[in-house]
């Protein structure tokens, strides 16, 4: 057998093998005498080392093993250290379940729902690769239509759009235009499709509250003109009375 095709075999057994592989369970493989195979991995060894590769193999008792090259150290453990990950706001929630449910939508249309601007909310979301912009509208001015994206899919847990959960089942996600709700931006929230229902919830009533406390404060405009006070109907009958009775 070929000692480029011998060398060729033992990186790609050494690549999936990942511990250290054995010289004699190579030659075995090959079928050969165990000095050929140790001296492939060592000509294996030297070539990686030369060429200056990210991967060296190193030698550990007669078997041979791929690991990263130590000078390259600093930029791995950056690699692999978790990075905190930031929680979309309610803003950023209740915009995205918008766009999920009435896609493609304009930003025009997004902020009628919502009843407040959503310009910064959706260059967040574009940042995160959440929503795109999928194409333009036929209207006046041809504006954005916004989208999600796969990457919306894959943080959520769907294969596609039509694993969304209906609107039933999460009353209030979509909101009607003439409707519009009142959310405080900045609450942090989880990343869940099931907290909007929640969220228009308290929302709605929060603002059915506010709206009784200034019912209650008005006064009624059929209510009926002020009776007079009870001594000024008594002082009335008296005065007759005393003109009714004889002089002595």
């Amino acid at each position: 057998m070929a000692n480029k095709t011998i060398k060729s075999a033992i990186e790609s057994m050494m690549f999936v093998w990942g511990e250290p592989l054995a010289i004699k369970d190579i030659a075995d493989i090959f079928n050969v005498d165990k000095k050929e195979i140790y001296e492939a991995c060592k000509e294996l060894q030297e070539e990686y080392e030369q060429e200056g590769r990210g991967i060296v193999i190193r030698e550990v008792n007669k078997s041979f093993q791929f690991v990263t090259r130590k000078e390259n150290l600093g930029y791995i453990e950056r690699l692999c250290t978790p990075v905190r990950r930031r929680r979309l706001s309610q803003s950023a929630l209740e915009t995205l379940a918008i766009v999920a449910y009435k896609q493609p939508v304009t930003k025009g249309e997004i902020e009628a729902v919502r009843g407040i601007r959503c310009d910064r909310v959706l260059e967040g979301l574009a940042a995160k690769n959440l929503v795109t912009i999928v194409g333009r509208a036929e209207s006046v001015g041809r504006p954005n239509l916004y989208g999600t994206t796969n990457e919306f899919l894959k943080q959520f847990e769907f294969e596609s759009l039509k694993d969304l959960p209906k609107i039933e089942d999460l009353e209030g996600v979509i909101f009607e235009a003439e409707e519009p709700p009142v959310f405080a931006d900045g609450v942090v929230g989880q990343m869940s499709l099931e907290e909007f229902a929640g969220a228009r919830q308290e929302a709605e009533e929060a603002t059915q509250d506010e709206e009784d406390a200034v019912s209650a404060a008005e006064p009624a405009a059929d209510e009926p003109a002020t009776e007079p006070a009870a001594d000024e109907a008594a002082e009335e009958p008296a005065a007759d009375e005393a003109a009714e009775e004889p002089a002595e």
